[in-house]
């Protein structure tokens, strides 16, 4: 006879094959950037007195705001100078990695007919749920003993970096429980894994507004599971007890996902979309139009969140004089130019940022071949546009988004070095360097039209090279990559405007290259089969 729960175990083996590569990437991933971050921080901070610079840069409201509560202040250790560096980024990729999963696993398989099949055979209603939720356990699990693992091999407390990796998993079981609500309140996977990021989200603007009131966090610093994590004080004076928080919030957003799986039908959504206009907008029949209405929610989103980033850290480069005076080898930390320590850190802070147009360009294409394996591309291409025609302009589209954000993350960061300044001609200064990233950020969208043109199916290993380039970019000082390595991302051949001058051979030779990918790309796109499932 057939339960409820008939079937969880193989369904639960079924998704652990599904995940077979994807899992040990990113906990192994994980891994390697917790062990060699830690160790290059080991290395570059290996005095008092630096570490005491750090502790007090760390306690400024910008830096509180990116990073956590910061504590022990009165002696600021190393494991104190780990926890702020990496915790909340830790946290943030575990709670994105339970969303996904547990996402790709419940209503993505729903929206693509999988689970109804599996419902043919001898699998109870709440199988699938549950063989979800216990491979995000296991996932999230495993990441944390990844961090664990990856501070216990550099020599850090044994009982802090426990607690460490069991605050990373209980983190990311509670965003992916959220994710199972959100599974069953959606109708479709990207509103689901739009409402689970969104939760991230709300999450972290809560705990940076708790966090700037009070640097060791305030009274609503605890409306945030982020801030349960972070409040454990790792490394200072260690309490296990606001983890508890996490795991009755995992219990309670549990059982409300299964009770909701038994209020809705298979397929269904139980939050109803308001139903739209009698008539579309002519805009829709045109290419740029659809790209537009179907790309143009992400591009606010990223436009808005860079935007305020860029702000806030631009406002730290009034921090550095002081902490240059006692810490000088912090250009082996981050490539700085200790004569022109603004100039040098806005350039610094628009490289890094920059990356954030480029994800935004291929999420672009990504969302264009999941909606060639949903079968909808076919219908998007019989309105008399030729393929390459269409899809040269849905880069358009795109790509004028991509500057668009670009523009405002130079312009935003020049109002945040302006306002700790008090010189307003950063302003003119950041917005006009973000122009030259821009050969750079439309080297990785080409890259997204070639591989979508020619080889569909490896669209999303796109991704693996922006992670690589991120990986370069962020920890390439620390880790000390050969210039070869480095040499390999687009943005290490941008010039570091503003405070060196501009050398324009790297700029057009990306441009060439870029021109290249796109023609090549659009002309596969046109002889290739549409790759649907």
């Amino acid at each position: 006879m057939t339960t409820q729960f008939t079937g969880t175990g193989r369904l639960l083996r079924l998704y652990l094959r599904l995940d077979r590569f994807r899992l040990p990437v990113w906990v192994l991933s994980m891994f390697v950037v917790v062990w060699a971050s830690v160790d290059a921080l080991q290395t570059s901070f290996s005095d008092p007195l630096s570490l005491q610079a750090r502790g007090v840069l760390g306690a400024n409201p910008a830096a509180v705001m990116m990073s956590g509560p910061v504590f022990g202040l009165d002696n600021y250790t190393m494991g104190l100078m780990v926890a702020g560096e990496l915790s909340l980024w830790t946290l943030i990729v575990a709670a994105v990695m339970g969303v996904l999963f547990m996402v790709r696993h419940t209503r993505a398989d729903e929206e693509t007919g999988r689970l109804e099949m599996l419902r043919a055979l001898p699998v109870g209603r709440m199988a699938a749920p549950t063989a979800s939720m216990i491979l995000v356990a296991l996932a999230t699990l495993a990441m944390g003993a990844a961090v664990s693992a990856g501070l216990l091999i550099t020599g850090m407390r044994v009982a802090d970096s426990l607690a460490f990796g069991l605050a990373t998993a209980l983190t990311g079981m509670v965003f992916g429980a959220a994710a199972a609500v959100a599974a069953q309140l959606s109708d479709n996977a990207r509103a689901a894994s739009g409402l689970g990021i969104a939760a991230i989200v709300v999450a972290f603007l809560i705990r940076a507004a708790g966090d700037v009131i009070d640097y060791q966090g305030s009274w609503l610093s605890w409306f945030s599971p982020l801030a349960w994590a972070q409040q454990t004080r790792l490394y200072a004076d260690l309490r296990w007890w606001p983890l508890a928080l996490s795991a009755v919030t995992v219990i309670v957003l549990v059982t409300l996902a299964f009770w909701l799986v038994g209020r809705r039908d298979l397929g269904a959504g139980l939050g109803h979309g308001r139903p739209g206009p009698g008539r579309a907008s002519s805009r829709l029949l045109s290419p740029a139009g659809l790209a537009w209405r179907l790309e143009n929610p992400t591009f606010l989103i990223w436009a808005v969140g860079l935007f305020a980033f860029a702000v806030v850290f631009g406002t730290l480069a009034d921090e550095l004089e002081g902490v240059v005076d006692v810490m000088p080898a912090i250009d082996d930390w981050v490539s700085l130019d200790l004569t022109d320590l603004t100039s040098s850190f806005g350039a610094m802070l628009l490289s890094y940022l920059s990356l954030g147009p480029a994800l935004l360009l291929v999420s672009a294409f990504l969302h264009l071949r999941a909606e060639e394996r949903g079968g909808r591309l076919t219908s998007m291409l019989i309105g008399g546009s030729s393929r390459s025609s269409f899809l040269a302009v849905w880069f358009a589209v795109v790509a004028a988004q991509a500057i668009a954000v670009l523009i405002l993350l130079g312009f935003g960061l020049g109002i945040g070095i302006a306002v700790g300044s008090g010189d307003t001609r950063w302003i003119g200064d950041m917005t006009a360097a973000s122009f030259a990233y821009l050969p750079a950020v439309l080297l990785y969208g080409t890259l997204a039209v070639l591989v979508f043109g020619l080889f569909p199916r490896l669209t999303a290993l796109t991704w693996f090279y922006l992670a690589w380039s991120i990986l370069v970019l962020f920890l390439g000082e620390l880790l000390r990559l050969p210039d070869w390595a480095r040499s390999t991302t687009p943005v290490w051949h941008t010039p570091a405007v503003p405070g060196t001058e501009v050398d324009p051979l790297p700029l057009i030779l990306m441009t060439i290259l870029a021109v290249s990918f796109l023609v090549i790309g659009l002309v596969g796109f046109r002889s290739r089969d549409i790759a649907e499932g």
